[in-house]
């Protein structure tokens, strides 16, 4: 298969396992998986645009379970605020990943272009945004907890096509008053129930490269029990402002590779 400006190139085992260890040690600190893995995957090309959504899915599932099994036992939250946000996402996955599987490699490069574009704002939002809250409560309740469960089930959504559900998340709970740290089992928690489900839809329709996602996977599980049992403090504000230029540099690749594969009209004579 061809990869959007380019052939795929054969990887070495060792350098997909690397993959997995580096994302998943970043996304256990809240920076997120999906965008930077996809800049990874592209810049490689070694995985074709039309089947990183479920990639992506099926190969972070594991390290990001284990990473919820982390966050929801040492972080205190509202259980009836965890429950009812994690339910709304994986329904919006379910109904993502429907869809997503069974979209053209033109479309999931649109879909993913303008997806990192909304990725990209997001974490830039939260960089110049003082979102940090240390003082709040631990849940939601009311329209504030109906709101959250139904942006959270659109947040479910469009992970699929490859927007990571944290930053966002993230966002959401700060903007709706939440101390920073409740969205941790929240958002880690939503992607731990999500992301085996949709990863189903995705390997039914096989929309994945096997390749890439075991090795996710394989150096995935390390990266997380590094990140969560060893590190104290990265400068991740740092981190951050390569990963906006990064990704948004990305975006942009794959919004121009998807107009470069518009199928040209043919003139009758």
């Amino acid at each position: 298969m061809d990869c959007a400006g380019g052939e795929q190139r054969s990887t070495p085992a060792w350098i997909r396992i690397a993959i997995g260890f580096v994302t998943n040690f970043f996304d256990t600190l809240g920076v997120g998986s999906y965008a930077t893995t996809t800049t990874i995957f592209r810049f490689l090309k070694t995985v074709d645009d039309r089947v990183i959504p479920g990639t992506l899915t099926i190969g972070h599932t594991l390290p990001t379970t284990l990473q919820a099994f982390i966050y929801i036992t040492i972080v205190r939250v509202d259980m009836a605020t965890l429950v009812s946000m994690i339910a709304s996402a994986v329904s919006g996955a379910l109904l993502g990943a429907g869809v997503v599987a069974r979209w053209p490699r033109r479309k999931v490069q649109l879909g993913m272009g303008c997806a990192l574009l909304i990725a990209v704002s997001i974490i830039f939002l939260r960089q110049v945004a003082d979102l940090q809250k240390e003082a709040g409560p631990l849940g939601l309740h009311g329209n504030l907890l109906l709101i959250g469960v139904c942006v959270n089930f659109l947040l479910g959504v469009i992970m699929t096509i490859g927007v990571g559900l944290y930053a966002p998340c993230m966002v959401l709970t700060s903007l709706l008053g939440m101390q920073s740290t409740a969205a941790f089992p929240i958002m880690m928690g939503s992607c731990a129930f999500l992301m085996p489900l949709a990863g189903l839809r995705f390997m039914k329709a096989e929309s994945f490269s096997s390749p890439a996602a075991v090795g996710l996977t394989l150096g995935g599980l390390p990266g997380v029990a590094l990140a969560a049992w060893l590190v104290t403090s990265l400068p991740v504000r740092t981190i951050n402002w390569l990963i906006i230029v990064v990704v948004l540099y990305t975006a942009i690749s794959m919004i121009v590779a998807a107009t470069r594969d518009t199928p040209k009209p043919q003139v009758r004579p």
